[in-house]
C-alpha cells in the first residue's frame, strides 16, 4: 500500500499491522480487481515489473508466476509491516524472481526504461503529487511499456465504503469526511472520477489512456458472519480511520451501527455489497 508521507508512520504503525492482521482477507475482498488490471498488461515470460504499494505480497507472488524464473519483479511500499509479510510469503512460497524496496514510489530512483510494465492494486491513491509519481513511473517504463491499475471510483459509488462511514460519522457525530476521503486529496477515492485519472496521465506523458469501468459485487472482509464483518470494518477501512481514537463507550456503540448497516447484506454467501473501480492502462 503506497501511501503518502504525511500519513506514513500509522503505515509503519498501527495501520501496517491492521493491514498484515486482515492480510488473507483483504486479499479475498481485493483480489478479483487485481487481477483485472493485471490481466490488461498481457504479460510475457522474461519481462520485468514494477508493483506499485505492493502491501502484504499476494500481488508480487501472481507478476512473479506471469513473468516466470526469466522475469524479474520490484515491489515498492512505505509500510515496514506489510512488506515483512510479503517477505514472509515469497520465503514460504520459494519465490527467487522478486525484489521488495521500503521506499515511496513517488520519488524511488528506478533505473531509465528498466521497467516493461508498471501495475498496482488500490496503491496510486495517495501519493502528495500524483504527477511527479506517474511521471517516475513513465521514466521507469521501457518505450512502449504499459502500465495498469485499478482505483476506485467514487465515494458515493462505493456503498461497501460509504454505508460504514456515515454509520461510524452517526456515532461520533460528525458529518464531515475525513480529509482523506475527500475528492482530489490523497486518498482511497482521490481519482474517483474518470476525467481526473485520464488528464493526470496525459500530464505525465502517456498515452492510449484508457478507463475501463468495473462494477460488481464484493466481498467485503471475506466476511461470512455479521460479527466478522463488524470486526473488518473496526480495523480496516474508513469506517476504523474515523473511529481509530474513540472511547471504548463510543466503539461499542459503532459496532452496533456498524451491525445494522451490515445486516440486510448478510447472506449464506457472507458479506457482498456493491462496489465501483476504474481498471486504468496506458502506455510510455
Amino acid at each position: 500500500m503506497q501511501k503518502d508521507p504525511a500519513t506514513e508512520p500509522l503505515w509503519q504503525n498501527s495501520s501496517g499491522q491492521a493491514w498484515v492482521a486482515m492480510q488473507t482477507r483483504t486479499d479475498v475482498q481485493l483480489a478479483p480487481f487485481g487481477l483485472a488490471a493485471m490481466d490488461r498488461l498481457s504479460l510475457e515470460s522474461g519481462q520485468r515489473v514494477l508493483d506499485v504499494g505492493c502491501g502484504c505480497g499476494q500481488t508480487l507472488l501472481e507478476l512473479a508466476l506471469r513473468v516466470g524464473a526469466t522475469g524479474r519483479v520490484l515491489g515498492v511500499d512505505v509500510s515496514e509491516p506489510m512488506l515483512a509479510r510479503a517477505r514472509e510469503q515469497l520465503a514460504e512460497t520459494g519465490t527467487s524472481n522478486v525484489d521488495v524496496a521500503l521506499a515511496d514510489a513517488e520519488t524511488h530512483a528506478i533505473s531509465e526504461a528498466s521497467q516493461d510494465a508498471v501495475f498496482s492494486r488500490f496503491g496510486v491513491m495517495f501519493f502528495k503529487d500524483s504527477l511527479a509519481a506517474f511521471r517516475n513511473f513513465r521514466r521507469a517504463l521501457r518505450p512502449g511499456g504499459k502500465i495498469a491499475f485499478v482505483c476506485w471510483q467514487a465515494l458515493e459509488r462505493n456503498p461497501w465504503a460509504k454505508l460504514p462511514l456515515a454509520a461510524a460519522q452517526s456515532v461520533v457525530g460528525s458529518d464531515e469526511l475525513p480529509a482523506m476521503m475527500l475528492p482530489g486529496e490523497p486518498g482511497p477515492f482521490r481519482f474517483g472520477e474518470r476525467a481526473t485519472v485520464i488528464d493526470l496521465l496525459q500530464a505525465a506523458g502517456f498515452v492510449e489512456v484508457a478507463v475501463e469501468d468495473i462494477r460488481q459485487p464484493m466481498h467485503v472482509s471475506a466476511a461470512m458472519t455479521l460479527s466478522e464483518a463488524v470486526a473488518g470494518a473496526l480495523q480496516i477501512g474508513p469506517a476504523a480511520r474515523l473511529l481509530a481514537d474513540v472511547s471504548d463507550e463510543l466503539r461499542a456503540r459503532a459496532a452496533d451501527a456498524l451491525g445494522r448497516v451490515f445486516e440486510p447484506f448478510i447472506s449464506a454467501r457472507g458479506l457482498w455489497m456493491d462496489a465501483a473501480a476504474y481498471v486504468v492502462t496506458a502506455r510510455r
